[in-house]
């Protein structure tokens, strides 16, 4: 879903007078204290830097105090107040890490963040309710029910390309279903995380809740200790370590990754409104999205008909040259732009291709006429550029789709419905939308994640909760009545299986006997 983590220089102990752990937590001996607000942190030396921040929230979870509504809505309304408070120090950080148009970072980075606030705050009591399930005969006069409990102390990994949005929906969730968290933000996006860093714990119960900001060794160690949830965003090769990490804990985990999101265009379309659509998905945020379309699959006389509607698109969104354009973002870093640099190799280049190395700017490029063993096939492009490969027909476009890893996103445009739902039907993806891009993504109602290679697990709205709470079935019976008890206890016999299967047993709706 996004790059690996990459080890950055060291940096001072915290950032600010609220801030918590830094790069170089834990190297001195004895006991340090993260920031002004922070909790102490104790680590005897050669132990692990983390441990006595885990023990620590983990002492404060276990007195309960994440657990009452009150506590809870407290604290997502404070996430409220930072994201209304910090706005401009959001807009000007995610400015300085990717070049992010404003537009774009307060659509995504706060306003999407504050929808999924509100959509928790409107909707916690309901989701907090024990929840009653149906009973047998048996249990007719006792009380079965699903407890939303929480798991524990979390962490929350979180990727650099949508830097606020990542960390702070997935926390949103965990606060909600009542668990302390350690949050730890990119290395990578510098300056969005000395935001974070020196910030977010001014809001929240620095009792309860951390951030650590760490590179690849610190993060190592940080997963060292045994947590009771991990979230992960990132890509699929730092997930296998977080996963790997997690199973010596027997932590459950979500790992939100990613991979290739195709898009198939049949040949009955609205080609500019594909264009736009597919051009928007695309090129937003320079193209580093998770769930952009990677590649498009079209015919032979689609592509020729695409490619004029895609140049249109390009110059009406970002004018004659990108470059130019306020509405345009950069690339994160030099090596991810090396990266990308290296996919126009593939097939030819129809439209852009223009680079700047020291400005780390990539065009909005098309290419077309790639094949399926070129170098932009091999991998997440995660960059603005978008392949096109040529397919005869809908059939051979899904088992093309078949035929690769399961996508994070799978898009279909065609004016036919039932081209659409047949790529549905045929195919398996995180998720899927129909003749458009991304906007599956403003819905709090539908759970987001991937499947297979392109993730583990669900977020959003409510899903964020559940994924968030462990869901405890509880059956309680009264201590009297024992004589209901009797068919259960030896000796045993035929009468009593009788009587145990009549109270207890299961039957297929619309089946009856006869007398």
């Amino acid at each position: 879903m996004h790059q690996p983590l990459e080890a950055p220089g060291q940096k001072p102990l915290g950032h600010g007078k609220c801030s918590t752990v830094g790069h170089d937590a834990g190297k001195t001996s004895g006991c340090g204290a993260g920031g002004g607000n922070g909790p102490v942190i104790c680590s005897a030396t050669g132990g692990n830097p983390y441990a006595g921040l885990v023990s620590h929230l983990r002492a404060a979870w276990l007195s309960g105090k994440t657990r009452p509504m009150e506590y809870r809505v407290a604290q997502l309304e404070a996430l409220g107040r930072f994201l209304d408070e910090k706005k401009q120090e959001i807009l000007e950080a995610t400015a300085l890490d990717l070049g992010k148009p404003s537009f774009e970072a307060y659509f995504t980075e706060i306003l999407l963040c504050k929808n999924e606030l509100n959509d928790t705050l409107n909707n916690l009591s309901h989701w907090m309710k024990d929840e009653h399930v149906c009973k047998n005969l048996a249990t007719q006069l006792d009380s079965a029910f699903i407890r939303k409990d929480p798991y524990g102390v979390v962490l929350i990994i979180a990727p650099w390309n949508y830097p606020i949005h990542l960390f702070l929906v997935p926390l949103i969730g965990a606060i909600a279903a009542g668990n302390c968290v350690i949050i730890k933000p990119s290395e990578i996006a510098k300056n969005t995380e000395k935001l974070v860093a020196e910030t977010l714990t001014c809001y929240l119960d620095s009792d309860c809740f951390a951030v650590v900001t760490a590179g690849v060794p610190e993060t190592t160690k940080l997963l060292e200790n045994k947590f009771d949830y991990i979230f992960f965003t990132g890509s699929p090769s730092v997930g296998r370590i977080v996963m790997t990490a997690a199973a010596k804990h027997l932590t459950p985990v979500t790992l939100e990754l990613g991979g290739k999101n195709p898009c198939y265009v049949s040949d009955n379309c609205d080609v500019h409104n594909v264009a736009r659509r597919v051009a928007w998905g695309r090129f937003f945020n320079a193209g580093q999205t998770c769930v952009a379309p990677d590649y498009v699959l079209c015919s032979l006389e689609m592509q020729e008909k695409l490619m004029p509607a895609l140049r249109e698109a390009i110059t009406e969104f970002y004018g004659s040259n990108p470059k130019e354009s306020p509405d345009f973002g950069r690339i994160i870093g030099d090596k991810q732009f090396r990266r990308i640099r290296a996919l126009l190799c593939s097939g030819r280049v129809a439209i852009g291709g223009q680079t700047d190395e020291k400005e780390r700017y990539i065009a909005p490029t098309v290419l077309a006429d790639v094949q399926p063993s070129d170098p932009a096939m091999q991998e997440e492009i995660f960059g603005p550029i978008l392949p096109i490969v040529v397919v005869a027909n809908m059939d051979e476009a899904i088992d093309f789709i078949n035929a690769r890893p399961r996508p994070l996103v799978l898009y279909a445009f065609s004016c036919d419905s039932k081209v659409v739902n047949q790529v549905l039907e045929r195919t398996s993806s995180g998720g899927f939308c129909g003749n458009d891009t991304l906007m599956h993504m403003m819905l709090t109602s539908l759970p987001f994640g991937g499947i297979g290679n392109s993730g583990l697990g669900m977020y959003h709205g409510k899903f964020t909760f559940n994924t968030f709470t462990h869901h405890r079935g509880c059956l309680h019976r009264s201590m009297g009545l024992e004589a209901i008890n009797a068919p259960r206890y030896p000796p045993y016999s035929q009468q009593k299986l009788g009587v145990l299967t009549t109270a207890t047993e299961i039957k297929r709706r619309g089946m009856c006997t006869l007398l």
